[in-house]
């Protein structure tokens, strides 16, 4: 029957359906014990999506991390390499090269070399990585973009369905003589609807979640791979220079042992002719050790009488300096030329420095001092060599053989570190041009690099 003059329809009146709906909300909680499952067509939220990209994310930065330390290694070694090139740079360029020192010191460098290149090709390795993983994450982030456009469609179209479907309320259920079986499926379908909808709603959070951590590992990949590659191009630029450094530091080296070598080959054809008659040659040798040691003794005593009359300090300090630029054609110590007296354990021991330059080369003091002699050393026997002996203290002095027959200094006089002291010259048992140079400290001769 009416109910003050309304009568119950199929479809509900517009104006009503807001309270409609209204009370529909409230049907799960008076029926939703009686209601019945209906099959869920909404996929499970993707919570292990999200903690998948977490994961990423922080993998992500535990590999820039390496990568940045791996940067400043390089950068490191790099450095390094470059203060071994100066030094080489500056020793090559000395005025007496060690050769067995650069030698040594070039050939570490082609073991840095090897290393910084080792761990640049790394670096590139790790640049390529990360361009792979960009692209991967970009192709991700796009299509988590796009499912969660798809979703959020469904959802706004269900919204949409709920307000414009043409569906029987409840209220209208019961008011038009429905059964009590049509009242619990229609709570069945509405708790159905509204769970799908949580579902849905709840996948498109979680999805936008996901979509945020992608794209934040999508923008540190790419500021890290701009990063690197700047870098890596910057190591690139880097590791060139020092291979061109190093390649034009063996071609120096490599022009100072050929000069050397033709300085040596002509040191050694002349003593050639000794060599021959070695019955001859330990005579001379054992004269002219003998000879040596007179005229030590004698310097000695000139140099005692200098320091008594306060001519020369008890001490000397500062270092001492090359007396001439040249070619070291053969260094202090035990050698393999024949010709050298023996000393100690060495069959044949040379007590100085042999610099080799163009004949007439001034040949300046190692250090302030005092002439002690300027004359010919007859120690040499009947082919004398000129000799300068500068006295810089009571227990050090330096020599310097074979030199033109002038004084440019007189003996006795004081001179200043630098200064032209006499000028090389073939004088004495010589294979050529070239200055022999002696330190001698405490009455002995030492290696006069220990002094520069």
């Amino acid at each position: 029957m009416p109910l003050d003059g309304w009568t119950p329809s199929k479809r509900p009146i517009p104006g009503r359906r807001l309270r409609g709906l209204s009370f529909l909300l409230l049907v799960p909680l008076l029926f939703g014990s009686l209601a019945t499952p209906v099959a869920n067509t909404v996929h499970p939220v993707g919570a292990d999506e999200l903690a998948d990209a977490q994961a990423r994310q922080a993998k992500l930065a535990k590999q820039l991390a390496a990568q940045k330390a791996q940067v400043a290694q390089i950068a490191a070694l790099q450095a390094e390499l470059g203060q071994a090139i100066t030094s080489t740079k500056v020793a090559l360029n000395g005025i007496n090269t060690d050769l067995v020192a650069v030698r040594k010191s070039i050939g570490k460098m082609v073991v840095q070399i090897n290393i910084v290149r080792a761990e640049y090709e790394g670096l590139v390795s790790q640049l390529e990585v990360l361009d792979l993983q960009l692209q991967r994450l970009e192709v991700e982030e796009a299509q988590k973009v796009i499912d969660l456009a798809k979703r959020k469609a469904t959802l706004a179209d269900r919204i949409r369905s709920a307000y414009d479907t043409d569906r029987t309320t409840l209220l209208e259920t019961f008011l038009s003589g429905g059964s009590f079986t049509d009242v619990i499926a229609e709570v069945s379908y509405i708790n159905d609807f509204a769970e799908q909808d949580k579902r849905l709603a709840e996948q498109i959070v979680a999805d936008q979640a996901t979509l945020a951590t992608i794209h934040a590992t999508v923008e540190a990949t790419r500021v890290q791979t701009e990063a690197m590659r700047v870098e890596t191009a910057a190591q690139k630029a880097e590791l060139d220079k020092h291979l061109g450094e190093l390649k034009a530091a063996q071609a120096q080296l490599k022009e100072l042992e050929r000069r050397t070598a033709a300085a040596l080959k002509i040191q050694k054809a002349a003593y050639a002719k000794i060599l021959a008659n070695k019955k001859n040659l330990a005579k001379a040798m054992a004269a002219t050790a003998a000879a040596k040691r007179a005229l030590a003794s004698k310097i000695s005593d000139l140099i005692a009488k200098q320091y008594s009359q306060g001519n020369i300090p008890s001490q000397y300090n500062g270092t001492l300096r090359w007396p001439m630029p040249g070619t070291v054609t053969q260094d202090f110590g035990c050698t393999g030329f024949a010709w050298e007296p023996p000393l100690g354990s060495c069959a044949h021991f040379h007590q100085g420095i042999d610099i080799v330059a163009p004949e007439g080369t001034a040949v300046r003091s190692s250090g302030a001092g005092r002439v002690a002699y300027c004359g010919w050393n007859y120690a040499d026997g009947a082919d004398p060599a000129w000799i300068v002996i500068i006295a810089h203290s009571s227990h050090l002095d330096t020599w310097y053989a074979h030199l033109k027959p002038t004084c440019p200094v007189q003996t006795g006089a004081a001179v200043k570190a630098g200064q032209i002291i006499g000028h090389e010259g073939n004088t004495g048992h010589s294979t050529g041009a070239h200055l022999h140079w002696a330190v001698r400290y405490n009455g002995e001769f030492v290696n006069p690099r220990l002094f520069l």
